[in-house]
């Protein structure tokens, strides 16, 4: 469900990758994003895991982070969320200054148009976005929906993902940047980043 409430669904088959590049084991389960029974698939699919606890990435999101929690408590799993409060400007810093190399997948706030899809998160983008904050409320890490954004590469990858082919969709107000074909590769500077 492109509009659900709790997962990242811009490019989500990029997220097998992604553990691949990372050499972590992938789990894929499927759900309808119906609202509240999302979090019971999420529920069954964690159930069936040896695992103690779940990482989250929220920064801002008071909706997700007490489902996931209540989830968690449900299941006596730990629920640990690194990025929560974060100072958003200090955060996507520490993102690039770590070598994280980040695109922008999905824009859907005023000042954010079809330009910005498919383009990396850099400081030009960083100082873009200070100013569509000052001006418009615009969140700096998109923790409002602004935008989405995808990790191509880190230092902890074993490879970077390359993007094949992609197509920008735009709607007039809205947009995303859809991942036709990736691959892993040996790392290089690839992605337009």
């Amino acid at each position: 469900n492109p509009d659900s409430y709790m997962f990242h669904t811009v490019n989500i088959d990029i997220t097998k990758l992604q553990a691949e590049a990372w050499e972590v084991p992938y789990v894929e389960a499927r759900t309808q994003g119906v609202k509240e029974e999302e979090l019971d698939d999420l529920k069954e699919t964690l159930s069936r895991l040896n695992i103690d606890g779940v990482i989250t990435g929220a920064i801002a999101s008071k909706y997700q982070a007490d489902r996931v929690d209540r989830l968690c408590d449900e299941l006596g799993l730990t629920h640990f969320s690194p990025l929560w409060a974060r100072n958003r400007e200090q955060l996507i810093h520490e993102m690039l200054g770590s070598g994280m190399k980040i695109i922008f997948s999905a824009v859907a706030a005023h000042g954010l148009d079809q330009s910005w899809l498919g383009e990396p998160i850099n400081q030009e983008r960083i100082a873009k976005l200070r100013s569509l904050s000052a001006r418009f409320g615009v969140d700096m890490c998109g923790e409002g929906g602004e935008y989405e954004s995808l990790v191509v590469d880190t230092p902890w990858f074993s490879k970077s993902i390359q993007i094949i082919e992609a197509e920008s969709t735009w709607d007039g107000v809205s947009g995303r940047y859809n991942i036709i074909t990736a691959q892993l590769d040996d790392r290089q500077e690839h992605n337009k980043i």
